[in-house]
């Protein structure tokens, strides 16, 4: 079966717009490393606080892109709408969820055969799971995710789901997201980094291990 190839060469990247539901959506999208053994996998990252100054950018963020790049994955980083070249305004989260469904539809259309991961950082992990049950990705990925600070009831994260919390947060309460977690019935792997402040600084090597080590064994393997 032929499968739509992004338009992006290995070791390069490609900056897109996408129609999303407000307007433009700015896009990057990066194939894995060319000496890396591809896997059949896209993972779609989500941004910090647009009103914060989070961007597709940010250092977190392309932490993580480039962490799963290095096992062969996809990644696809986008800016939510108000921020950098995306239209709209900032909608508390929830035009930030039709913002994401409208880069996962377009992501499932280019690559219909590949594995639909999602992660995201603060506000982002909050925007993620909040559309995973919808989505319905394979694995989920999320990175000092805001408990305490928004809603996140009705969520239904998959089986594979990794959360990952800076122990010394001061922004995201780690004990407020340890007690959150402890109220799901979902499985989880929590991954705990001590010393560790809301943007990772200093400790962004931390978090890229933690990621590594958190997903590896899901390689290869479909859910």
């Amino acid at each position: 079966m032929h499968k739509p190839s992004f338009p992006v060469a290995p070791g390069e990247t490609a900056c897109i717009s996408l129609e999303g539901p407000a307007g433009p959506l700015e896009v990057l999208v990066d194939l894995p490393k060319a000496d890396v053994p591809v896997q059949p996998i896209v993972a779609i990252i989500c941004h910090p606080l647009s009103t914060e100054g989070g961007t597709l950018h940010n250092k977190v963020v392309t932490m993580t892109a480039t962490t799963l790049r290095e096992l062969g994955i996809a990644t696809v980083r986008f800016n939510f709408r108000s921020v950098g070249g995306s239209a709209g305004e900032f909608d508390h989260g929830v035009g930030e969820q039709e913002d994401l469904k409208a880069v996962t539809a377009w992501v499932r259309q280019q690559r219909p055969d590949d594995r639909l991961w999602l992660a995201g950082f603060s506000f982002g992990a909050f925007v993620s799971l909040k559309a995973a049950a919808e989505l319905q990705p394979e694995a989920l990925i999320s990175i000092a995710p805001p408990a305490g600070r928004w809603d996140f009831g009705g969520i239904a994260p998959p089986a594979r789901w990794l959360v990952i919390q800076g122990e010394q947060d001061e922004i995201v309460d780690p004990q407020a997201v340890y007690q959150w977690l402890d109220t799901l019935d979902a499985a989880h792997e929590l991954v705990r980094i001590p010393d560790t402040s809301h943007f990772f600084h200093r400790k962004l090597i931390d978090l890229r291990g933690a990621l590594t080590h958190g997903v590896k064994h899901w390689l290869g393997t479909a859910a």
